[in-house]
């Protein structure tokens, strides 16, 4: 026979036996594969398969121009070729460092905070479990996100650590990569969606492999979270709302589209800025703020703690209605012992608090037990 044509013929089997391998791997795999177990979040899918499951990041900030996927591997679970250029995660993790505290949440309702060793900033958070073990000298201190401590993350050498960016630079994570550990995005905080943000505790039950205990935790929010807007139909009023406040000559309020502003409308209150377009922050002059919202029901903020130190700080805030009226509240009150903000810590996770503190806030007959978990008025 001749030579050449055995050559091209070996090379025929050799190719189709490798193609035929690898297509089984995946074929079998396949089998065991359920669909997107992801109901509300936009930036987060989760597909589970037998002995390993795909995490997909797709918006860890706005404008993301790329998907990111990690293979999260059980005990003996086998990976096929096909994924194995994507990052791959031990699962359950053993050690973790966060750097939002908006992950604290998630490892609390979880259980396993214990297995918090770093993390940037230590006194932002305000989880007295956490500030507990932080000082017992349990987590350490890894400076600031956008430019954590190299040495001491690489010396704590965690099972992973999941970051987050504002855009696609961050040369600390780069180079927590570069030195060989493992890095996950997490894009909570860009979703808009009151339950796509609480949905996010399914990305760190996936990688405790507690699927559904983070599933269980979610459903009690969803359904928390839907018996209070049924409450709020009951409203027969729709009061006027006020938010934001001055901050160097400029007045921040959140747009229309905005992840407050939707709990504002759920609660059948009427935002006065509600019809403005964007999921960002408006920045307004003091006098166009006062012409339409100087008679405005409510005033919601977070910059102050009292009405005397509102007067103080500018008597023209004196003008507004809802400061007359004393019907001034704030997120901004309550603080962790560091003082850490619990509502920017905890809000996100829990949407069904913010609804019924806002619910609470501007329909009090509708919830006349209630005790606020976020929210004060001031005096």
């Amino acid at each position: 026979m001749n030579p050449s044509f055995l050559k091209i013929f070996f090379l025929f089997i050799l190719t189709t036996f490798v193609g035929c391998k690898k297509n089984a791997e995946i074929s079998n795999a396949a089998k065991f594969k359920i669909s997107n177990s992801i109901q509300y979040a936009k930036g987060l899918e989760i597909y589970k398969y037998s002995g390993f499951s795909v995490l997909k990041v797709k918006n860890p900030w706005p404008k993301a121009n790329k998907d990111y996927s990690y293979i999260l591997q059980e005990k003996n679970g086998i990976i096929p070729d096909s994924l194995k250029q994507n990052t791959i995660i031990q699962i359950p993790v053993k050690t973790i460092v966060v750097t939002s505290t908006t992950h604290i949440p998630s490892l609390e309702m979880l259980g396993v905070e214990n297995t918090l060793i770093g993390f940037p900033n230590l006194n932002y958070i305000s989880s007295p479990k956490v500030r507990a073990r932080i000082d017992s000298g349990n987590v350490e201190e890894l400076g600031n996100n956008q430019s954590l401590n190299i040495e001491v993350a690489i010396n704590l050498a965690p099972s992973i650590i999941v970051g987050y960016g504002i855009d696609n630079n961050n040369s600390s994570l780069d180079n927590l990569q570069k030195s060989g550990l493992k890095v996950v995005l997490n894009g909570d905080w860009n979703e808009q969606s009151s339950l796509g943000k609480a949905e996010w505790i399914k990305f760190f039950g996936a990688l405790y492999g507690q699927e559904q205990k983070a599933l269980s935790i979610f459903e009690k929010i969803v359904k928390d979270y839907k018996s209070t807007l049924t409450l709020a139909e009951k409203a027969s009023s729709n009061p006027t709302v006020l938010s934001g406040a001055m901050f160097q000559d400029v007045w921040y309020m959140p747009q229309g589209e905005s992840w407050g502003s939707v709990f504002l409308k759920d609660a059948k209150s009427n935002y006065l800025w509600k019809d403005t377009k964007g999921t960002g922050s408006l920045s307004l002059s003091f006098e166009t703020v006062l012409e339409k919202g100087q008679n405005a029901d409510f005033w919601i903020q977070g910059q102050f703690s009292t009405l005397d130190e509102i007067e103080k700080t500018n008597k023209h805030y004196t003008q507004f209605k809802a400061f007359k009226t004393k019907n001034v509240y704030s997120f901004g009150n309550k603080k962790g012992k560091t003082g850490g903000n619990l509502f920017y810590e905890l809000a996100p996770n829990r949407p069904d608090l913010v609804l019924k503190d806002i619910l609470k806030m501007v329909h009090p007959e509708l919830l006349p037990n209630y005790e606020m978990s976020f929210i004060e008025k001031l005096k």
